[in-house]
């Protein structure tokens, strides 16, 4: 009975196909198929937590602690997550409702923006020199007035520089304090001289001893909106150019409302140009009437001057009563010849020399009259008109336009004469034209490529990470893991060439009883006849065997 050695492919039954197609790979295609395995888990993972949290978006950064509380609390209130970013300094909501809740927020003013007022004061630490001291009250103030002015409803934002100089008792003349306001309008607001002046009165109130003149007023644009140091507004008056352009609004909408019922609406445009005198003025005469006219004349003053010596006569007449009375009182006119002046005595008396002047003062008319001439009247009007075209279809049903008649255009001329109130000595003008209207086709839109039109594009933005992240998935699947599941699932006698397969080397009989076990038949090879006669020496004979290999290893020649 003879031994001999023969190699068997031996596939357990109770191996299942999943762990005999594991035993039929290598090491490496066995690392491949895991480490496939692996990434396809992780891509997976990935996936799936992308789907389940948002894209999230700044919405604010850099808020004070105020703000930030308030637009937080706000948030919960609109039910929008949102999150901090790493270190605090950001808020973040999904970026789908980035925009809309800005616009939410800025309806309800937020965020606000932090001024330091008189808060400041309280922080006042040991050692603060006096400048410092100084410093921090001027901050302050300035704080408090910029509180102050942003709580007006036209106003934005606000910032206030005061000038305080240091007052000093050796000085004979002291600096006055001055400021300069900075303001920032809220869209579309303007304001007018009265709200001006009451933030320049409400400066110059805060600061002891500081002139309203001494203070500036600029907007967000550079231009200044408080008087200059004379009292003269610098630039037009923004007052005068809209009260102009209401009365020319106000003619204009009246033509319109006139002529449109006429023609429709669209088909007549107008415009009106009112010359506005915005001056001042103030005239003062005084007028001197004559003394003429059948009235009489005040008299203001007279004065009448006689002299006379009569010449010495003797007593003559019959002596009494009558003889012995005084001359009678001389009437003179007031505008006639004077009398001849005499000395009354007995008949025959010769005349005396007499003198008489007589001086009279009457009042002169006086009138004394102040005009003042009413500012923003209206010095003349022009109003242009211009009418279209009459539409009508014909009869093939094509659209034609008409002029209008003369005689109806002329109706309608008369009418916005009689509109805006013309006045021929006021040298107001009125022109009414009927003309063809140039109606600007509509420009075809360009039609946008597929790829070009933004929705596309953020479709695409919002689509590409979980797009690559399925193609590296399908990658890792068709490099790593379908090879390994082909190689797993493939028989052993479809191995390709190379390819290991367990052995087991077994100690048989020459005439073996093996059933359900098959001995291939293999034809042996120069090499594998070798190793059996080997084997087969060693067994017979192990003690030759024995000493030829010691021979071997101590490196001795075998005899």
């Amino acid at each position: 009975m003879s031994n001999t050695v023969a190699e068997l492919d031996l596939q357990p039954a109770s191996r299942s196909a999943f762990g005999a197609g594991l035993a039929r790979m290598d090491q490496t295609q066995k690392i491949r198929l895991g480490l496939g395995a692996l990434a396809l888990l992780a891509i997976a993972l990935a996936l799936f937590f992308m789907g389940q949290q948002p894209e999230w978006r700044v919405l604010y950064t850099n808020l004070s602690d105020k703000d930030g509380g308030a637009i937080v609390a706000q948030l919960t209130q609109m039910n929008v997550p949102y999150k901090h970013s790493e270190g605090g300094g950001a808020i973040m909501v999904p970026a789908d409702k980035v925009h809309d809740t800005r616009l939410r927020l800025a309806s309800q003013g937020l965020p606000k923006g932090t001024v330091n007022g008189f808060e400041l004061m309280e922080a006042n630490r040991f050692g603060m020199t006096q400048f410092q001291e100084r410093l921090t009250f001027q901050r302050g103030l300035e704080g408090e007035l910029t509180r102050s002015i942003q709580s007006l409803s036209s106003v934005q934002a606000a910032r206030i520089h005061l000038a305080l100089p240091n007052q000093n008792g050796f000085f004979r003349e002291q600096q006055k304090p001055s400021a300069s306001v900075l303001l920032t309008l809220h869209p579309g607001r303007t304001l007018d001289k009265a709200q001006i002046a009451g933030i320049v009165h409400l400066v110059a109130s805060s600061v002891p001893e500081m002139n309203p003149k001494a203070v500036s007023v600029v907007d967000d644009a550079g231009s200044l909106l408080s008087a200059s140091s004379d009292g003269v507004a610098q630039g037009a008056d923004t007052q005068k150019l809209q009260y102009t352009q209401q009365i020319e609004q106000m003619y204009t909408r009246r033509i319109l409302d006139m002529i449109e019922p006429l023609v429709g609406q669209g088909n007549v445009k107008a415009q009106v140009n009112a010359d506005v005198d915005f001056s001042l003025v103030e005239s003062t005469s005084e007028l001197h009437k004559p003394n003429q006219g059948g009235e009489p004349g005040a008299v203001r003053s007279q004065q009448l001057v006689e002299d006379g010596s009569p010449a010495t006569a003797q007593p003559a007449g019959v002596p009494g009563a009558v003889s012995n009375q005084p001359p009678a009182t001389g009437s003179a006119p007031i505008n006639g010849p004077a009398a001849a002046l005499g000395v009354a005595g007995n008949g025959g008396d010769k005349p005396g020399s007499s003198r008489r002047e007589s001086v009279i003062n009457y009042e002169v008319d006086k009138t004394v009259k102040v005009v003042r001439e009413a500012s923003g009247t209206v010095r003349r009007l022009s109003a242009a008109v211009v009418i279209n075209h009459r539409s009508a279809t014909d009869k093939s049903g094509k659209e034609v336009s008409s002029p209008i008649p003369p005689e109806q255009l002329e109706q309608m001329t008369a009418l916005v004469r009689e509109t805006i109130g013309f006045n021929k000595d006021r040298g107001d003008s009125v022109n009414v034209v009927n003309a063809v209207f140039n109606v600007a086709k509509p420009v075809e839109e360009v039609p946008v490529a597929w790829w070009q039109q933004p929705a596309n594009q953020d479709l695409a933005r919002s689509m590409a990470w979980p797009v690559g992240m399925v193609g590296m998935g399908l990658l890792v699947l068709m490099g790593l893991v379908r090879p390994g599941i082909k190689l797993m699932r493939a028989p052993a006698s479809a191995l390709p060439a190379g390819a290991s397969v367990p052995q087991l080397n077994a100690m048989l009989n020459e005439a073996p009883e093996r059933p359900g076990l098959p001995l291939a038949l293999v034809t042996p090879t120069s090499e594998a006849a070798r190793l059996s006669d080997a084997k087969r020496l060693a067994m017979e004979n192990p003690i030759a065997v024995a000493n030829i290999v010691k021979t071997w290893v101590n490196g001795e020649s075998p005899a």
